[in-house]
């Protein structure tokens, strides 16, 4: 299997690609071509682990089996996910299903692929490599479950950046907090997309690359921008139709639809290659928030950053510049040329236009639409009297989206939602959908205690203890210093 750069001029195999994150030229390691699934082989794969072992030996065709089974185990080993199959699926009524994806360290559904990356980035670097130096842009859950996945691991140093006032304080507290002598923070005075593409320019920098290379250190990713990243997010997708089939909610072959909550477009694109591989789906539905920048193209066939970036409760969706759409564009047209000037539009121009025979392509597969703070509110507030299911604020975004898919289409094909964090990360926002803004002047802290009280859902550890622990990484910084933070920390380490 080979990976190529969606901007075209380089080819690599998977270890490369993972190792270096990003192509030289900024473009997406891509399959060149996406495998097919074996149905029959994969019915009889009677667990999570089994499955993403099968899923990454078509992907991971340079990684022996003993690699893949190492790094499965050890990412998904027992007491890592407080759930018997790394996620879970709840069936909510006949038609209509949650799969929740946040029962890992850091509650949130990076977890599921974090906990794997950095087992796949150790087995793909050279021998001739010291230190892998990951840098991470994040929204807020990324951070955190890179922290968790990279802390103390051999060979590796991670620096994250996340938007100082961009992220809930749960979100903020669980980074700042983070322990592990190889961990890094920072806060930028910006928004995610500045975060986002300071890290990029770092990458492709040759100066800064030349300069970390003498330190001893190798640039690399954590983000989606990382195929390493997006492949194991697959797998919960082709996991979650097997668990379908096997309780008889649907029938074999049946087409069924996923709603996913949207930001950066990594999580709804491993939907996108489980349909490509096989897996019998409908639609992607595509559920942004009121920065609806991904949804209004897949509308429209425009993509168009040049608007006010808004602040909401979803905040790890609050993006504008929504990077793993490079690699649709990519599989959608194959062709270099093209993804290169829509690349470049949008960098000079700040928008570019797909063909309408593009457009039509990518309509086959998606469908999206947005959903107001308000409207998320009276999701999570819905949900819960209807089926006494708690949400967070980005999956109330795919259940309001879902209502309005459902509203424009009539379609009653079977869905399912994907649950994208703990309710308890955003618990102000939660209590406040719940009861009416009656607690908008308690501290973010005290709406934990309210929501449990209110509703008796059970708390996870990991938050519990989040306010005791000790600030380890309070710097806030300019964004055109991340480089000088990056070799402040790391030169004497």
């Amino acid at each position: 299997m080979e990976y190529v750069s969606t901007r075209g001029d380089q080819k690599v195999l998977s270890k490369e690609a993972i190792y270096l994150g990003i192509a030289n030229n900024g473009g997406l390691f891509t399959p060149v071509s996406i495998p097919k699934i074996d149905f029959e082989h994969l019915k009889e794969l009677n667990s999570y682990k089994k499955v993403a072992k099968y899923i990454f030996s078509l992907y991971l065709t340079d990684f022996s089996k003993e690699e893949i089974d190492d790094c499965i185990e050890k990412a998904y080993a027992t007491g890592k996910f407080d759930t018997k199959d790394v996620v879970e699926l709840k069936k909510l009524n006949s038609n209509l299903f949650a799969l929740e994806l946040w029962h890992g360290p850091t509650y949130a559904f990076k977890d599921v692929a974090l906990q794997v990356l950095p087992h796949l980035l150790i087995r793909s670097m050279p021998d001739s490599y010291k230190k892998a130096l990951i840098l991470v842009a994040t929204s807020g859950d990324t951070g955190k479950a890179a922290l968790e996945g990279f802390r103390d691991v051999e060979k590796t140093k991670i620096v994250v950046f996340y938007p100082s006032e961009g992220v809930s304080d749960v979100q903020k507290r669980q980074m700042t907090t983070q322990e592990g002598k190889n961990t890094y923070v920072a806060g930028i005075i910006g928004n995610f997309d500045d975060a986002q593409s300071g890290v990029k320019e770092i990458f492709t920098n040759p100066r800064y690359v030349e300069t970390i290379n003498k330190m001893g250190y190798f640039f690399t990713s954590a983000n989606s921008i990382n195929f390493g990243r997006l492949l194991p997010q697959v797998v919960y997708y082709i996991w979650s139709y097997l668990e379908l089939l096997r309780k008889g909610f649907i029938k074999e072959s049946e087409k069924i639809n996923f709603v996913v909550p949207t930001g950066n477009f990594g999580n709804i694109l491993a939907g996108y290659f489980a349909k490509r591989m096989g897996l019998p789906i409908s639609k992607l539905i595509v559920a942004s928030n009121i920065n609806s920048v991904v949804s209004d193209f897949i509308k429209t066939g425009v993509y168009d950053r040049r608007r006010e970036f808004y602040k909401t409760i979803s905040p790890s969706m609050d993006i504008l510049v929504a990077s793993n759409l490079e690699r649709l564009l990519y599989l959608v047209t194959g062709n270099f040329e093209m993804v290169k000037k829509y690349m470049l539009d949008l960098k000079e121009n700040g928008y570019f236009k797909v063909e309408k025979d593009v457009l039509m392509s990518i309509q086959s597969d998606f469908w999206g639409d947005f959903s107001t703070d308000f409207e998320t509110k009276k999701a999570i507030k819905s949900v819960y009297n209807e089926f006494s299911y708690l949400i967070d604020t980005h999956s109330a975004v795919g259940f309001d989206v879902y209502r309005k898919y459902k509203d424009k289409t009539s379609d009653i094909t079977k869905t399912v939602i994907l649950q994208t964090a703990n309710p308890y990360k955003f618990a102000k926002d939660v209590v406040n959908a719940l009861f009416d803004d009656e607690y908008n002047n308690i501290d973010p802290f005290e709406a934990i205690e309210i929501l449990y009280q209110k509703t008796k859902v059970e708390i996870p550890e990991g938050i519990k203890g989040l306010l005791s622990k000790a600030v380890l990484h309070p710097d806030v910084i300019e964004k055109d210093k991340m480089f000088d933070f990056i070799l402040e920390k790391i030169k004497d380490s």
